[in-house]
C-alpha cells in the first residue's frame, strides 16, 4: 500500500515538473520576438490552451500577459482576459498585477490618464498588503506619473526618488537575469521621470547629473533603445534651455526613431514642439512651424497633449496672425480650446481621485499603523490623529482652491478668445442707434454720443484717474442725464460698473498678451489700469473675472 502511495506522489510530481517544463519551452521559443511582433502567437497561443485545458490559472495569467507585450490591436481585451485569470487563481499578487498590467496600457498606449488611473487605484487596493515589493514599487512608480502629470512635482520627485532607491538596488546582484532585466527597466524610467519633474522645476545642475548617471547606466542594446530615446530627448531639452539649440535639434533626431517605433506619441509631440522652438530660436520660422504641425496632427488623432505643449498653438496663432491668414488662425484659436477643455477635464477628475483615493488613503493607513504598534501611547495617537485630519483638510483646501483658481483660470482664458473672436468680427464697427432701447432722447443725440463712446474706448480714455460721468459729459459736450440712459441702455450698466468693465479687460488683455505687464507689481497695474489703489483693483478684478489678478499674473507666467 505504501509503495503504491509512493508511487503515485512519484508521478504527480514527475508530471508536474514535465508541465512547468513545457510552459518554461514555450515561453523561451517566443520570448526573443519584439515588442507587437504577432509571430510570437504561434507559441502563445499553445502556451494559452494548455494552461486552459489543465485549469492552471497563474499560468493562463502569465500566457496573457505576454499576449498584451506581442500583440499589436488586441492589448486591452487580452489585459481583461489576464484579470479574469488572476482573479480565478485568488492570488491578491496576481490580480494586482493585471490592473497594473491594463493601467500601463491605457496610459503607455492609449495616453488615457482617467481610465489608467482607476486600474492604479484598483491595483494599489490589492497589492498593499503585498509583500511583493517589485510590484508595489511598480505601482507606486505609476502614481508617480500621474502626479507628474498634473504638475505636483515635488511630490512626485519623492515617489520617483524611492523608487530608484529601490530598482537600483535590485538592478544587480545574485538575482534571476528576469528580475535584474525588469528592475533595470524601472530604474532606468525612474530616473527618465525624475528628469523631467526637475525640467519642469527649473533644476537644470539636477538634471545634468541624472543625464550622466544615465549614460553611464543604460546598457546600449535594442532592449534598451527606448529608454536611450527618452535621455535623448531630456538632452535635448537641456541643450534647448542652454540655448544651444543646433545641438538640441541633433539630439532631438537621435531621439524620435526610438519614440515612433513604438508610437509613443506623446513624447514624438514633446520632442516636435521644441524641435520647433529651436527652429524658431534659430531663426528658421518655416521649419518651427513644421513641427508646430506635427504637434497638431498628433493632438488630432489621439486627442491628448501634454500641458506643457499649449503654447503649440499660441506660435501657430501668432505665426499665422502675422501672415494675415485669418483662416489658420482661427482654424488653431479652436484647437487651443480643444486642447484647455481635455486639459481640464482631465485635471478635475485626476487631482479628486489622487486626492481623495490615494493620498487621503495613505494617511489613513498611516493613521492604522500607529494605531497597532502603539497601543499605550493613546494621548500621542490622538495628537497624530489630529494632525492627520488637519493636513487632510489643508491638502483638502488647498486642492479645491488650487481647482476653483485653475477653472476660473480656464474660463477666463476661454472669454479672452471669445473676446478675441468677436472683437476680430467687430472690428471698427461702431455702435448703431436701436428703437428697442428705452431711451427718451432724439436719435440725433443718441446717435452722437454712441459715436462718441465708441471714440472714447477705442482712445482708451476710460484709464484717466478720477474719471466721472459729469466729466465726460461735459468732454462731449452734453449733460449727465442722456449719457447716464444711453450707457445703462447701451451698455447694460451704470456709468461706475461700464468704466470698471473697460480697465479690467484693458488690465486683462494687457497682462495676458504682454510678458512685460507680468513682471509689474499689482500697485502698478491697478495704476496702469486708471484704478486710484490696488485692493478696489484686485476686488473687482475678481468680482469680473473670477480669479485675482495675482493668481492670474502667477498663471501667465507658467504658461
Amino acid at each position: 500500500m505504501i509503495k503504491r502511495m509512493l508511487a503515485l506522489c512519484f508521478c504527480f510530481f514527475a508530471s508536474f515538473l514535465f508541465s512547468q517544463d513545457i510552459y518554461s519551452e514555450l515561453r523561451k521559443k517566443y520570448w526573443g520576438y519584439e515588442e507587437n511582433d504577432g509571430r510570437a502567437f504561434v507559441y502563445l497561443n499553445q502556451y494559452i490552451k494548455k494552461a486552459k485545458s489543465e485549469k492552471n490559472y497563474p499560468e493562463l495569467f502569465q500566457g496573457y500577459k505576454d499576449a498584451i507585450l506581442f500583440s499589436k490591436e488586441q492589448k486591452i481585451q487580452y489585459s481583461d482576459s489576464a484579470i479574469s485569470a488572476a482573479k480565478k487563481s485568488g492570488n491578491n499578487d496576481l490580480i494586482g498585477d493585471s490592473y497594473l498590467g491594463k493601467g500601463a496600457i491605457y496610459y503607455f498606449n492609449h495616453r488615457k490618464f482617467q481610465s489608467a488611473l482607476n486600474e492604479y487605484l484598483t491595483a494599489y487596493e490589492y497589492l498593499k498588503d503585498s509583500k511583493n515589493d517589485f510590484l508595489k514599487y511598480q505601482n507606486l512608480y505609476h502614481i508617480g506619473v500621474v502626479k507628474s502629470y498634473l504638475g505636483y512635482y515635488d511630490e512626485a520627485l519623492q515617489i520617483f526618488k524611492e523608487c530608484i532607491a529601490y530598482f537600483e538596488t535590485n538592478a544587480k546582484g545574485d538575482f534571476h537575469e528576469n528580475l535584474i532585466y525588469n528592475n533595470k527597466k524601472g530604474y532606468l524610467n525612474s530616473l527618465h521621470q525624475a528628469i523631467i519633474c526637475y525640467q519642469a522645476l527649473g533644476k537644470f545642475d539636477e538634471v545634468q547629473k541624472l543625464l550622466e548617471l544615465a549614460e553611464e547606466s543604460t546598457p546600449k542594446t535594442k532592449d534598451f533603445s527606448l529608454e536611450n530615446s527618452y535621455f535623448k530627448k531630456s538632452l535635448g531639452v537641456l541643450n534647448f534651455s542652454k540655448k544651444n539649440y543646433k545641438e538640441a535639434i541633433l539630439e532631438f533626431n537621435q531621439s524620435l526613431p526610438g519614440l515612433l517605433k513604438v508610437n509613443d506619441f506623446t513624447w514624438a509631440s514633446y520632442v516636435y514642439f521644441y524641435k520647433g522652438k529651436s527652429y524658431t530660436n534659430l531663426g528658421d520660422k518655416q521649419l518651427g512651424v513644421e513641427n508646430y504641425k506635427k504637434v497638431d496632427s498628433i493632438f488630432n488623432k489621439h486627442q491628448f497633449i501634454l500641458p506643457e505643449l499649449r503654447s503649440n498653438y499660441e506660435e501657430l496663432i501668432n505665426y499665422y496672425k502675422k501672415q494675415n491668414n485669418s483662416e489658420n488662425e482661427l482654424y488653431y484659436t479652436n484647437q487651443l480650446l480643444k486642447v484647455d477643455s481635455i486639459i481640464s477635464s482631465d485635471f478635475k477628475y485626476l487631482s479628486t481621485r489622487i486626492y481623495k483615493d490615494y493620498d487621503t488613503k495613505q494617511l489613513l493607513e498611516v493613521k492604522e499603523n500607529l494605531e497597532k504598534t502603539n497601543t499605550l501611547g493613546i494621548g500621542l495617537l490622538v495628537i497624530c490623529g489630529i494632525v492627520i485630519i488637519l493636513l487632510g483638510f489643508m491638502m483638502f483646501y488647498r486642492n479645491r482652491k488650487q481647482k476653483q483658481i485653475q477653472q476660473k483660470y480656464e474660463e477666463l482664458l476661454v472669454k479672452i478668445e471669445d473676446e478675441k473672436l468677436s472683437d476680430s468680427v467687430a472690428v471698427n464697427e461702431p455702435l448703431k442707434f436701436d428703437e428697442s432701447k428705452n431711451v427718451k432722447l432724439d436719435q440725433n443725440i443718441v446717435e452722437k454720443l454712441l459715436k462718441d463712446i465708441s471714440a472714447f474706448e477705442a482712445n482708451e480714455g476710460f484709464l484717466e484717474r478720477g474719471l466721472t460721468l459729469k466729466k465726460l459729459a461735459e468732454h462731449f459736450k452734453t449733460n449727465t442725464s442722456y449719457l447716464s440712459q444711453v450707457i445703462n441702455e447701451y451698455k447694460g450698466s451704470n456709468f461706475s460698473v461700464y468704466i470698471n468693465v473697460l480697465r479690467i479687460n484693458y488690465a486683462t488683455q494687457k497682462i495676458y498678451h504682454e510678458k512685460e505687464w507680468r513682471k509689474y507689481s499689482i500697485e502698478h497695474v491697478a495704476s496702469a489700469s486708471g484704478f486710484s489703489n490696488r485692493q478696489s483693483f484686485s476686488n473687482i478684478f475678481l468680482e469680473i473675472n473670477g480669479i485675482r489678478p495675482v493668481d492670474f499674473i502667477k498663471k501667465e507666467s507658467r504658461s
